[in-house]
């Protein structure tokens, strides 16, 4: 049985499919992000000569003009040692105005001037004169030469324009290309879960760009341990790095609630080991597609508000969905992975599928 999961491993390197099954609730139809309806991700993958390993993902809560149809949003930090653009004033404010953008660190400039670009282009932002651009990153400096800044505006209008619903590529593409996780090549990951109806039937969606350190732990299990591979180990390896986690959710909720929502997502992150080290910039983003809770605009002066929220009693199984789907989100990152090697010569392989089953499937005798 064990040789059939591994062929399945070569061809199907999402876990699930494997027989590893985390938590108790059940997913989206795709198991992705793109579950809630309305969303969009888009990537562009830049891996060009030895030396390049880089890229931009792109989310988008839904596929009009977001500017003029803000969505409720709400970012929490969990390591402050990053550069996420524009988060102040979601949280200042509660809504989100544009793209999500997730690229590298020296790359966060462009991020910007692409969402302006892009938010620019729409007629009815012609007399705009504020943008705030959301724009997040993790270091890939090990595998990309990071310093020659390879990623422009272009590439970003591109990730953005690449955008659609539907099953997300995940490994090594986008802004998860050159990421580093756990040792192993980290990169891009999405999971989803859907609530029973009973519970409100509302679906939440997670997308990670990995690129943190720990003791990796899949379901439980010591995995990072058993493999002999984990931060401080010998007081040699770092667990330095970064994580990027969006959530997102139909469920009518404000920004404080996703402020909440944000938070337990956090959690999920711990659940595989992860740590938040000093130098790991760890932050989650939060947002609603909820229709009846779009900001408009253009809204009238003195126009009041006619939105309704769940209760705060109702908030406890989205919690759950929540960090659910981030710790699968990061494991399928980590599925999808391939080797790579990358600038001056250096190589990050990826989890060792063969070596990890084992651990995870306990055939019957």
């Amino acid at each position: 049985m064990m040789s059939h999961l591994l062929h399945e491993a070569n061809a199907q390197q999402r876990p699930r499919e494997m027989g590893v099954t985390i938590g108790v609730l059940s997913t989206g139809t795709l198991n992705s992000i793109t579950d809630v309806q309305g969303v969009q991700v888009g990537h562009l993958t830049k891996i060009e000569g030895s030396e390049i390993r880089t890229g931009v993902t792109a989310i988008l809560p839904h596929e009009n003009n977001i500017f003029q149809q803000k969505v409720p949003a709400a970012i929490y930090v969990g390591n402050g040692f990053g550069k996420l653009v524009g988060s102040t004033q979601v949280n200042e404010l509660g809504n989100l105005e544009s793209p999500i953008i997730l690229t590298n660190t020296l790359s966060v400039a462009q991020g910007i001037e692409g969402v302006i670009n892009y938010t620019l282009g729409f007629q009815e932002n012609r007399d705009i004169l504020s943008v705030n651009a959301v724009v997040g990153e993790t270091n890939d400096g090990y595998l990309n030469d990071i310093q020659g800044r390879h990623v422009n505006a272009s590439d970003v209008q591109q990730a953005i324009q690449n955008a659609a619903p539907g099953p997300l590529e995940e490994g090594n593409v986008g802004a998860g290309t050159g990421t580093v996780c756990f040792g192993f090549k980290g990169g891009i990951g999405t999971s989803s879960r859907k609530l029973p109806d009973e519970l409100g039937g509302f679906t939440v969606g997670v997308l990670v760009q990995s690129n943190f350190g720990g003791v990796l732990q899949i379901n439980g299990v010591k995995v990072g341990e058993a493999l002999g591979q984990y931060a401080f180990k010998g007081q040699l390896e770092s667990a330095d790095g970064s994580c990027m986690i969006v959530v997102a959710t139909d469920a009518p909720i404000d920004a404080r609630n996703l402020k909440r929502l944000a938070q337990r997502a956090f959690l999920g992150l711990g659940k595989t080991g992860g740590i938040a080290s000093n130098g790991s910039g760890d932050y989650v983003i939060a947002f609603s597609t909820h229709k009846d809770l779009r900001i408009s605009h253009r809204a009238k002066p003195l126009e009041l508000l006619d939105q309704k929220n769940l209760r705060n009693e109702d908030m406890s199984a989205l919690f759950l969905a929540a960090i659910e789907a981030t710790e699968e989100a990061i494991v399928n990152s980590l599925f999808a992975a391939t080797d790579m090697k990358g600038r001056s010569g250096h190589e990050i392989n990826a989890l060792p599928l063969e070596e990890v089953l084992p651990l995870l499937i306990h055939t019957k005798p």
